[in-house]
C-alpha cells in the first residue's frame, strides 16, 4: 500500500469510527482494530488507535459528576484490566499477525453476536466483590490480545443495571483504562514506537468529525436500526479476519 493510499485509509477508518461512537455511544476502538487490522498488523493498528481512543474516552468519561464514585467502585475492575492487558499484549505483538488477526476475528464476530442477541442479563450488587476482577482480567487478557475493549466488559456493566448516565461513564471509564493499559503493554513489549504516535494524532481529527457527524445524525435516524447495521458490519469484518490464515 503506497503512502496517500495509506492516509487515505487512516483517515476515512477514524471518520467511520466516530461516526459510530457519535451515534452508539461506543464503538471507536472496535472498528478502527477491525479496519485497521485487515490491512496491517494487530499490533501496529493497536498503536495508532491509541490517541484517538485515549481523548475520545476521556471526553465520556469526564461528561458526568459520578467518576470518583465509579472508580471507588470500580478499582478492583480496573486492576485487572490494567494486569490483563499488559501480559496479553505479549500475545499480539509476538504471535503471527494471521493468527493473532483470526483473535481480532473472532472477539469481533463474538461481541457482535451477543450484542445482536442482547440477551436480558442481571447480576445483584453482592456479587461485585469477586466478579468485578474477575472481568477485569478477562477483559484485560482480550484486549491486550485483540485490542478490542469491549467483551466482557460491556454486557458486565449492562447487568448491574446503572443508570444511563453512570452506564455511559463507567464505559468510558472501562475504555480509558484499556486504552492507557494498552499502550503500556505495547510499550513494555517493544511495540509502541514515535512514529506511530504521529499517525495516531493524525486521526484525532478524522475521529472528531466523526463524532460530531454521529451526535448530528443520531438525532435524524433509528438509532437501533444503525446499530443493528453497525454489528452486521462487524460480524463480516470478523468473518474475512477470521478466513485469511486459510486462505
Amino acid at each position: 500500500m503506497n503512502e496517500y493510499a495509506f492516509f487515505l485509509l487512516l483517515t476515512l477508518t477514524f471518520l467511520l469510527a466516530g461516526l459510530v461512537k457519535g451515534v452508539t455511544g461506543m464503538g471507536l476502538p472496535t472498528v478502527a482494530m477491525g479496519l485497521l487490522g485487515t490491512a496491517m498488523a494487530p499490533a501496529a493498528a493497536a498503536a495508532i488507535l491509541v490517541i484517538p481512543s485515549l481523548l475520545t474516552n476521556l471526553w465520556q468519561l469526564l461528561a458526568g459528576p459520578a467518576v470518583l464514585s465509579l472508580l471507588r467502585r470500580f478499582w478492583a475492575m480496573m486492576l485487572g484490566i490494567v494486569l490483563g492487558t499488559v501480559g496479553g499484549a505479549a500475545l499480539l505483538v509476538r504471535v503471527d499477525p494471521l493468527w493473532s488477526g483470526l483473535a481480532l476475528g473472532i472477539a469481533l464476530m463474538g461481541y457482535a453476536g451477543y450484542a445482536l442477541i442482547s440477551p436480558s442479563l442481571s447480576i445483584p450488587v453482592r456479587a461485585e466483590p469477586w466478579l468485578s476482577p474477575l472481568i477485569g482480567l478477562v477483559t484485560g487478557i482480550i484486549t491486550g490480545a485483540t485490542g478490542v475493549f469491549v467483551m466482557p466488559a460491556v454486557p458486565y456493566l449492562q447487568a448491574l443495571r446503572l443508570d444511563k448516565d453512570e452506564l455511559v461513564q463507567a464505559l468510558g471509564l472501562s475504555f480509558t483504562v484499556s486504552t492507557l493499559a494498552l499502550a503500556a503493554g505495547l510499550l513494555v513489549h517493544g511495540a509502541l514506537q514515535v512514529d506511530q504516535l504521529g499517525l495516531s494524532s493524525l486521526a484525532i481529527l478524522p475521529a472528531l468529525a466523526g463524532m460530531w457527524l454521529g451526535q448530528r445524525i443520531r438525532a435524524r435516524i433509528s438509532a437501533r436500526r444503525f446499530r443493528q447495521c453497525f454489528l452486521l458490519f462487524l460480524l463480516l469484518l470478523g468473518l474475512e479476519l477470521i478466513s485469511r490464515p486459510f486462505f
